[in-house]
């Protein structure tokens, strides 16, 4: 069967933000058989992947309509449409060569009112009106869960990393990171996926979050220190997430281009995580957490009420972390060619509601 190489990155980006950091390694060829996920390089992404349940927002700006200077945002029925699919040859399109989903964001762009962060970012939508309860899920034992539009979900995702930022401040673990996959509450989000990868390492990181969801009138409280109550607690997958300049490689890591898989599965009240390296390999390997969502007090954090009585959605995509606002990464926009963006390509993405 036929086989696709990737192709390598140029050498020589030099990472900004630090006068030592090294220059980014040249990425690893695979050898990997493409043609087992069942992609036509010649389709549109709706055309290869389901996607009438999820709307996206592409980092520039809308140029008409009501949305006018807002962040692009193509809606489920345009999105989902398989007769005329919905394509954009910069940041959301099929891969020519393996027929994957595209995604790229990069370090500066229009963003949505409340993030500073660029995505290319799919956003589940059970239902057509984004207000309307029945467009999001809750856990079994919210008290009104008849009201919403499922309870719980699954989400199945099998993808590369191909570009994170080479620019930022390795102190700021957002720099040279990308979130994949979230679930996202209706103020937290019990679960963000992130890769991150310094330059100059061979491997990066994968990991997850957890933010602490506290009642309403603490939700931007501090604590005695000055630290936000709110806060994210992290949990290594393969390698580290918090790895610093100087660093070891993290061996046990996964490279640029590497195909790995994640499922979130939200049965009853438990969020069921399942992470895999070399999917379907002899020599995959499987990491598992399982998270009560309605218990609170998360890992000791009495101000965590859990996610119990609020309700969510899942996103996937890029929501690149990297980003030129001081105060968050400290990356620079050098455009395109020096590597100030994120990118990864899906090859299975599936939402079961």
């Amino acid at each position: 069967m036929k086989k696709i190489h990737l192709s390598l990155l140029a050498l020589g980006i030099i990472a900004g933000c630090s006068t030592t950091a090294p220059a980014p390694k040249v990425k690893h060829v695979f050898n990997y058989d493409y043609t087992k996920y069942n992609l036509d390089a010649t389709k549109a992404p709706a055309q290869n992947f389901d996607l009438t349940n999820w709307k996206i927002t592409l980092p520039e700006l809308t140029k008409e309509g009501s949305r006018k200077g807002k962040a692009l945002e193509i809606a489920k029925n345009q999105l989902g449409d398989t007769q005329t699919p919905y394509s954009h040859p910069q940041w959301f399109y099929t891969d020519k060569a393996t027929g994957g989903l595209v995604f790229v964001a990069p370090n500066e762009a229009p963003t949505t009112p409340n993030s500073k962060n660029t995505r290319s970012e799919l956003r589940a939508m059970l239902a057509q009106d984004y207000k309307d309860p029945r467009n999001n899920f809750v856990v079994a034992s919210h008290p009104d869960a008849k009201n919403y539009g499922a309870i719980g979900g699954q989400l199945k995702a099998t993808l590369s990393v191909d570009q994170v930022s080479v620019s930022g401040e390795y102190r700021k673990n957002n720099a040279f990171a990308v979130v994949i996959g979230q679930i996202h509450g209706s103020d937290n989000e019990p679960l963000k996926i992130s890769y991150r990868k310094l330059p100059g390492h061979e491997f990066g990181s994968l990991s997850w979050n957890y933010e602490l969801n506290p009642v309403p009138e603490l939700q931007n409280a501090r604590d005695k220190n000055g630290k936000k109550l709110r806060k994210d607690i992290r949990h290594n997958v393969f390698g580290s997430y918090n790895l610093r300049e100087g660093s070891q490689d993290p061996q046990d890591g996964i490279r640029l281009g590497e195909i790995f898989s994640y499922e979130v599965d939200v049965k009853g009240d438990i969020m069921h995580l399942i992470f895999t390296k070399n999917p379907g390999e002899k020599n995959q390997i499987v990491k598992t957490f399982d998270v009560d969502l309605n218990k609170g007090d998360y890992k000791g954090n009495d101000v965590d009420q859990g996610y119990g009585n609020d309700w969510m959605f899942f996103k996937a995509g890029v929501y690149n972390q990297c980003n030129t606002k001081a105060s968050s990464s400290n990356c620079q926009w050098r455009g395109m060619e020096a590597g100030d963006y994120a990118q990864a390509t899906f090859y299975n993405l599936e939402l079961n509601q």
